[in-house]
């Protein structure tokens, strides 16, 4: 099995790290022709409109709004979160996005860098629930709105709707991988092993 993680920006380091720890093989996908031959894709933080430009000056955003549309397994967090959905409320100037989360989402949600914050929270998959998932919250997004066929799948206590799902997409605003919590990679693997041996 071969991961795919968007290495544009952001932290890519971090997913490939948690990639190897899980006994993974990683690849940075920065062209077009890197996403040949991965299992599935990670689309890591960093800044979403910095990502989109370089995407589409490296003509890689369409072949890979492509491929997500064709099946192609998603794990998104943060600024990746941001880069998924259909539509961003708050976006920057000329920004856009792949659209393939039909979600309406605000960048900067709770704040600036000095407001991060860590918490626990449940992700519910269709696996189950993953409990007290350990979460790093850094200039996050919040789900404003869910489409038909979106599931929520993390909520913090105020009731802001953090994950979200649908399809082949499993995105998160805040970053697990920064906690060192590898239960949502370790599950969203599982699942991509399961369509595998089928």
């Amino acid at each position: 099995m071969i991961i795919g993680v968007l290495a544009l920006q952001g932290g890519v380091d971090e997913h490939l790290q948690m990639l190897e720890e899980l006994g993974v093989s990683g690849r940075k996908v920065r062209l077009a022709r890197d996403l040949e031959g991965i299992d599935g894709i990670i689309l890591p933080g960093g800044e979403s409109s910095v990502m989109d430009k370089l995407a589409r000056a490296l003509d890689l955003a369409e072949p890979l709004r492509q491929r997500i549309a064709a099946g192609l397994p998603v794990l998104a967090t943060c600024a990746g979160l941001i880069y998924t959905a259909k539509t961003v409320d708050n976006p920057a100037p000329g920004q856009q996005t792949l659209g393939v989360l039909d979600i309406t989402v605000h960048r900067n949600a709770f704040g600036s860098q000095k407001d991060s914050f860590d918490t626990a929270l449940d992700v519910t998959l269709p696996t189950g629930v993953l409990e007290k998932v350990q979460a790093s919250f850094i200039r996050a997004p919040e789900v404003i709105s869910c489409g038909e066929g979106v599931t929520p799948i993390a909520r913090l206590n105020n009731g802001a709707v953090v994950g979200a799902m649908q399809g082949n997409v499993l995105a998160l605003s805040f970053h697990p991988e920064e906690s060192g919590d590898s239960r949502v990679h370790q599950a969203w693997i599982n699942t991509l092993e399961k369509v595998s041996d089928q």
